[in-house]
Protein backbone atom coordinates (compact mmCIF):
# COMPACT_ATOMS: atom_id res chain seq x y z
CA UNK A 1 0.00 0.00 0.00
CA UNK A 2 1.29 3.27 -0.62
CA UNK A 3 0.41 5.92 1.82
CA UNK A 4 1.10 9.85 1.00
CA UNK A 5 0.94 11.90 3.92
CA UNK A 6 0.13 15.88 4.05
CA UNK A 7 2.98 16.74 1.63
CA UNK A 8 3.76 20.12 1.41
CA UNK A 9 6.42 21.84 -0.82
CA UNK A 10 6.86 25.38 -1.95
CA UNK A 11 9.05 27.10 -5.14
CA UNK A 12 9.73 30.92 -3.97
CA UNK A 13 6.11 32.18 -2.83
CA UNK A 14 4.37 29.50 -4.92
CA UNK A 15 2.55 26.86 -3.13
CA UNK A 16 2.81 23.37 -5.35
CA UNK A 17 1.78 21.54 -2.24
CA UNK A 18 -0.58 22.46 0.42
CA UNK A 19 -1.02 18.99 2.61
CA UNK A 20 -2.00 16.45 0.07
CA UNK A 21 -2.77 12.86 1.07
CA UNK A 22 -3.28 10.19 -1.02
CA UNK A 23 -3.56 6.31 -0.32
CA UNK A 24 -3.25 3.57 -3.07
CA UNK A 25 -3.96 -0.46 -2.37
CA UNK A 26 -2.95 -3.53 -4.44
CA UNK A 27 -4.58 -4.54 -7.07
CA UNK A 28 -6.72 -1.58 -6.92
CA UNK A 29 -6.55 1.34 -9.93
CA UNK A 30 -6.70 4.75 -8.06
CA UNK A 31 -7.69 7.75 -10.34
CA UNK A 32 -5.27 10.78 -9.46
CA UNK A 33 -7.24 14.26 -10.34
CA UNK A 34 -7.00 17.79 -10.50
CA UNK A 35 -6.81 20.63 -12.71
CA UNK A 36 -3.69 21.58 -13.90
CA UNK A 37 -0.95 23.34 -11.80
CA UNK A 38 -3.24 21.58 -8.64
CA UNK A 39 0.02 19.78 -8.03
CA UNK A 40 -0.73 16.15 -9.30
CA UNK A 41 2.85 16.38 -10.95
CA UNK A 42 4.53 17.28 -8.07
CA UNK A 43 3.01 14.60 -5.84
CA UNK A 44 4.02 11.73 -8.32
CA UNK A 45 7.60 12.42 -8.54
CA UNK A 46 7.81 12.81 -4.67
CA UNK A 47 6.87 9.06 -4.48
CA UNK A 48 10.27 8.78 -6.36
CA UNK A 49 12.21 11.20 -4.73
CA UNK A 50 12.95 13.66 -6.90
CA UNK A 51 11.01 16.25 -5.12
CA UNK A 52 12.60 17.47 -1.40
CA UNK A 53 9.44 18.23 0.45
CA UNK A 54 9.01 21.03 3.02
CA UNK A 55 6.81 18.96 5.28
CA UNK A 56 5.14 15.22 5.29
CA UNK A 57 5.95 11.85 4.29
CA UNK A 58 5.93 9.37 1.16
CA UNK A 59 5.36 5.41 2.89
CA UNK A 60 4.90 2.11 1.63
CA UNK A 61 4.00 -0.98 3.25
CA UNK A 62 3.63 0.67 6.29
CA UNK A 63 7.19 2.67 6.66
CA UNK A 64 9.18 5.19 4.55
CA UNK A 65 10.73 4.18 1.04
CA UNK A 66 14.02 3.19 0.19
CA UNK A 67 16.19 2.52 -2.33
CA UNK A 68 15.68 -1.03 -2.47
CA UNK A 69 11.52 -0.30 -2.58
CA UNK A 70 12.23 1.97 -5.64
CA UNK A 71 13.75 -0.65 -7.95
CA UNK A 72 10.20 -2.27 -7.36
CA UNK A 73 8.90 1.22 -8.36
CA UNK A 74 7.87 1.80 -12.01
CA UNK A 75 7.15 5.69 -13.29
CA UNK A 76 5.75 7.02 -16.20
CA UNK A 77 6.21 10.77 -16.39
CA UNK A 78 4.27 12.39 -18.60
CA UNK A 79 7.32 14.23 -20.23
CA UNK A 80 9.65 11.68 -22.15
CA UNK A 81 12.14 10.49 -19.80
CA UNK A 82 13.71 8.11 -22.96
CA UNK A 83 16.82 8.57 -25.00
CA UNK A 84 15.55 10.05 -27.91
CA UNK A 85 18.45 8.64 -30.52
CA UNK A 86 18.94 5.16 -28.83
CA UNK A 87 17.56 1.94 -30.46
CA UNK A 88 14.06 0.90 -28.71
CA UNK A 89 15.14 -2.85 -27.88
CA UNK A 90 18.70 -1.41 -26.20
CA UNK A 91 17.39 1.14 -24.40
CA UNK A 92 14.89 -0.98 -22.57
CA UNK A 93 17.71 -3.98 -21.84
CA UNK A 94 19.64 -1.12 -20.32
CA UNK A 95 16.91 0.56 -18.05
CA UNK A 96 16.05 -3.70 -16.88
CA UNK A 97 19.61 -3.41 -16.12
CA UNK A 98 19.20 -0.67 -13.93
CA UNK A 99 16.52 -2.07 -12.16
CA UNK A 100 18.46 -5.13 -10.88
CA UNK A 101 17.39 -7.50 -13.89
CA UNK A 102 20.21 -9.66 -15.16
CA UNK A 103 20.75 -9.66 -18.94
CA UNK A 104 18.53 -12.59 -19.87
CA UNK A 105 15.95 -11.43 -17.94
CA UNK A 106 15.91 -7.68 -19.42
CA UNK A 107 15.78 -9.79 -23.11
CA UNK A 108 13.23 -11.69 -22.66
CA UNK A 109 11.66 -8.49 -20.70
CA UNK A 110 12.28 -6.29 -23.37
CA UNK A 111 10.69 -9.24 -25.86
CA UNK A 112 7.84 -9.52 -24.00
CA UNK A 113 6.60 -6.16 -24.07
CA UNK A 114 7.66 -5.01 -27.11
CA UNK A 115 5.17 -7.47 -28.34
CA UNK A 116 2.46 -6.99 -25.95
CA UNK A 117 2.56 -3.38 -26.95
CA UNK A 118 2.76 -4.37 -30.24
CA UNK A 119 6.41 -2.45 -31.57
CA UNK A 120 8.61 -6.03 -31.74
CA UNK A 121 9.44 -4.83 -35.18
CA UNK A 122 10.58 -1.67 -34.05
CA UNK A 123 13.36 -3.16 -31.61
CA UNK A 124 16.32 -1.44 -33.63
CA UNK A 125 14.60 1.87 -34.22
CA UNK A 126 15.28 4.82 -32.38
CA UNK A 127 12.84 6.67 -30.08
CA UNK A 128 12.67 10.05 -31.58
CA UNK A 129 11.93 7.70 -34.97
CA UNK A 130 8.25 6.59 -33.71
CA UNK A 131 4.85 8.51 -33.42
CA UNK A 132 4.28 9.97 -30.34
CA UNK A 133 1.57 7.18 -29.56
CA UNK A 134 4.08 4.88 -30.24
CA UNK A 135 6.67 6.35 -27.65
CA UNK A 136 3.66 6.24 -25.14
CA UNK A 137 3.97 2.75 -25.76
CA UNK A 138 7.98 2.86 -24.96
CA UNK A 139 7.31 4.53 -21.91
CA UNK A 140 4.72 2.39 -20.55
CA UNK A 141 7.35 -0.74 -21.48
CA UNK A 142 10.50 0.82 -19.78
CA UNK A 143 8.05 1.42 -16.48
CA UNK A 144 6.72 -2.36 -16.47
CA UNK A 145 9.97 -4.02 -18.17
CA UNK A 146 10.58 -4.74 -14.33
CA UNK A 147 7.23 -6.09 -13.19
CA UNK A 148 6.41 -3.76 -10.44
CA UNK A 149 4.62 -3.64 -7.32
CA UNK A 150 3.56 0.03 -7.69
CA UNK A 151 3.14 1.61 -10.69
CA UNK A 152 3.05 5.49 -11.23
CA UNK A 153 1.82 7.25 -14.38
CA UNK A 154 1.81 10.36 -15.10
CA UNK A 155 -1.24 11.04 -18.16
CA UNK A 156 -0.17 8.07 -19.59
CA UNK A 157 -3.19 8.08 -22.53
CA UNK A 158 -2.23 11.50 -23.81
CA UNK A 159 -1.56 11.01 -27.75
CA UNK A 160 -2.77 7.62 -27.71
CA UNK A 161 -5.70 6.74 -30.37
CA UNK A 162 -8.67 4.90 -29.32
CA UNK A 163 -6.84 1.38 -29.90
CA UNK A 164 -4.39 3.18 -27.81
CA UNK A 165 -6.11 3.95 -25.32
CA UNK A 166 -8.31 0.42 -25.41
CA UNK A 167 -5.04 -1.37 -25.32
CA UNK A 168 -3.35 0.49 -22.70
CA UNK A 169 -6.65 0.59 -19.91
CA UNK A 170 -6.86 -3.28 -20.77
CA UNK A 171 -2.78 -3.44 -19.36
CA UNK A 172 -3.68 -1.23 -16.57
CA UNK A 173 -6.71 -3.38 -15.68
CA UNK A 174 -4.37 -6.35 -15.67
CA UNK A 175 -1.68 -5.50 -13.79
CA UNK A 176 -3.96 -4.30 -10.75
CA UNK A 177 -5.77 -7.28 -11.28
CA UNK A 178 -2.66 -9.21 -10.90
CA UNK A 179 -1.84 -7.68 -7.50
CA UNK A 180 -0.02 -4.53 -8.29
CA UNK A 181 -0.84 -0.75 -7.15
CA UNK A 182 -1.36 1.61 -10.02
CA UNK A 183 -1.84 5.17 -9.26
CA UNK A 184 -2.04 7.50 -12.96
CA UNK A 185 -3.45 11.20 -13.53
CA UNK A 186 -5.32 11.77 -16.48
CA UNK A 187 -7.83 14.48 -17.36
CA UNK A 188 -10.28 12.43 -19.55
CA UNK A 189 -12.81 11.67 -17.29
CA UNK A 190 -14.88 9.03 -18.64
CA UNK A 191 -12.21 7.14 -18.96
CA UNK A 192 -11.39 7.39 -15.19
CA UNK A 193 -14.60 6.36 -14.29
CA UNK A 194 -14.78 3.43 -16.58
CA UNK A 195 -11.92 2.47 -15.36
CA UNK A 196 -10.46 3.28 -11.80
CA UNK A 197 -11.64 1.64 -8.60
CA UNK A 198 -10.61 4.61 -6.29
CA UNK A 199 -10.45 8.27 -7.19
CA UNK A 200 -8.36 11.23 -5.64
CA UNK A 201 -9.44 15.01 -6.52
CA UNK A 202 -6.82 17.12 -5.87
CA UNK A 203 -6.89 20.99 -6.12
CA UNK A 204 -4.25 23.87 -4.97
CA UNK A 205 -2.00 21.19 -3.50
CA UNK A 206 -4.54 19.69 -0.98
CA UNK A 207 -6.35 16.73 -1.49
CA UNK A 208 -10.44 17.65 -1.79
CA UNK A 209 -11.89 14.47 -2.18
CA UNK A 210 -11.10 10.82 -2.25
CA UNK A 211 -12.85 7.35 -1.68
CA UNK A 212 -13.80 4.27 -3.92
CA UNK A 213 -15.72 5.80 -7.77
CA UNK A 214 -19.14 4.96 -5.59
CA UNK A 215 -18.43 6.80 -2.38
CA UNK A 216 -16.46 10.37 -4.66
CA UNK A 217 -20.00 10.53 -6.58
CA UNK A 218 -22.23 10.03 -4.19
CA UNK A 219 -20.02 12.23 -1.84
CA UNK A 220 -21.29 15.27 -4.16
CA UNK A 221 -24.56 15.70 -1.80
CA UNK A 222 -26.37 16.01 -4.95
CA UNK A 223 -27.93 13.39 -7.61
CA UNK A 224 -29.38 14.30 -10.89
CA UNK A 225 -32.41 13.83 -12.39
CA UNK A 226 -32.99 13.25 -16.38
CA UNK A 227 -36.92 13.45 -17.20
CA UNK A 228 -38.81 14.16 -20.32
CA UNK A 229 -42.28 14.15 -20.75
CA UNK A 230 -45.02 12.51 -23.20
CA UNK A 231 -43.97 14.35 -26.49
CA UNK A 232 -40.89 15.90 -25.40
CA UNK A 233 -42.88 19.40 -23.57
CA UNK A 234 -41.90 21.84 -21.53
CA UNK A 235 -41.25 21.23 -17.39
CA UNK A 236 -41.15 23.03 -13.94
CA UNK A 237 -38.80 21.77 -11.82
CA UNK A 238 -40.18 20.90 -8.67
CA UNK A 239 -39.18 23.18 -5.45
CA UNK A 240 -35.35 22.04 -4.14
CA UNK A 241 -34.45 21.03 -7.84
CA UNK A 242 -32.76 23.06 -9.91
CA UNK A 243 -32.35 22.90 -13.52
CA UNK A 244 -29.11 22.23 -15.45
CA UNK A 245 -30.00 22.01 -19.28
CA UNK A 246 -32.05 20.34 -21.53
CA UNK A 247 -31.55 18.16 -24.65
CA UNK A 248 -33.77 17.19 -26.50
CA UNK A 249 -36.49 17.18 -24.78
CA UNK A 250 -34.48 16.30 -21.77
CA UNK A 251 -34.57 18.11 -18.91
CA UNK A 252 -31.54 17.89 -16.53
CA UNK A 253 -31.44 18.81 -12.94
CA UNK A 254 -29.56 18.65 -9.84
CA UNK A 255 -31.29 17.85 -6.77
CA UNK A 256 -30.30 17.33 -3.30
CA UNK A 257 -28.67 13.74 -2.88
CA UNK A 258 -31.59 12.47 -0.33
CA UNK A 259 -34.58 13.18 -2.87
CA UNK A 260 -36.98 10.28 -3.33
CA UNK A 261 -37.68 9.32 -6.91
CA UNK A 262 -41.76 8.35 -5.57
CA UNK A 263 -42.01 11.93 -3.94
CA UNK A 264 -39.86 13.83 -6.91
CA UNK A 265 -42.78 12.06 -9.42
CA UNK A 266 -46.03 13.30 -7.82
CA UNK A 267 -45.19 17.05 -8.08
CA UNK A 268 -44.31 16.58 -11.64
CA UNK A 269 -47.27 17.73 -14.28
CA UNK A 270 -47.95 16.24 -17.17
CA UNK A 271 -47.52 12.40 -18.20
CA UNK A 272 -43.31 11.32 -17.55
CA UNK A 273 -42.23 9.32 -20.58
CA UNK A 274 -38.69 8.85 -19.49
CA UNK A 275 -36.87 9.33 -16.06
CA UNK A 276 -33.85 8.60 -14.21
CA UNK A 277 -32.66 9.31 -10.98
CA UNK A 278 -28.84 8.78 -10.07
CA UNK A 279 -26.02 10.32 -8.43
CA UNK A 280 -23.52 12.60 -10.68
CA UNK A 281 -21.24 11.40 -13.45
CA UNK A 282 -17.61 11.74 -12.52
CA UNK A 283 -17.15 14.74 -14.72
CA UNK A 284 -19.98 16.76 -12.86
CA UNK A 285 -18.60 15.94 -9.10
CA UNK A 286 -14.86 16.93 -10.38
CA UNK A 287 -16.70 20.40 -11.67
CA UNK A 288 -18.02 20.59 -8.17
CA UNK A 289 -15.31 20.07 -6.33
CA UNK A 290 -12.91 21.92 -8.31
CA UNK A 291 -14.73 24.84 -10.71
CA UNK A 292 -16.96 26.72 -8.22
CA UNK A 293 -14.18 27.29 -5.52
CA UNK A 294 -11.12 26.61 -7.57
CA UNK A 295 -10.22 30.25 -8.02
CA UNK A 296 -10.46 31.46 -4.69
CA UNK A 297 -8.01 28.14 -3.66
CA UNK A 298 -5.26 29.25 -6.08
CA UNK A 299 -5.52 32.69 -5.20
CA UNK A 300 -4.77 31.78 -1.30
CA UNK A 301 -1.44 30.37 -2.65
CA UNK A 302 -0.22 30.14 -5.97
CA UNK A 303 -0.07 26.88 -7.60
CA UNK A 304 2.11 25.19 -9.38
CA UNK A 305 1.88 21.56 -10.94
Amino acid sequence: MLEILGLQKRYGDVVALDGASLTARPGRLLGFLGPNGSGKTTTMRAVFGLVQLDAGEVRWRQAAVTSEDLLRFGYMPEQRGLYPRMPIGRQLRYLGRLHGMSPLDAEAATGRWLADLGLAERAGDRVNQLSHGNQQRVQLAAALLHDPELLVLDEPFGGLDPLGVEAMSATLRALADAGATVVFSSHQLDLVEELCDDVVIIAAGRDRIAGTLAEVRAASGTYRVRIRLAGGGGFTPPPGSHLLDVQDGVHRLAVPGDTDARAFLAEVDGAVERFSLEPPRLTEVFRDVVGAGVEELEADAGVAS
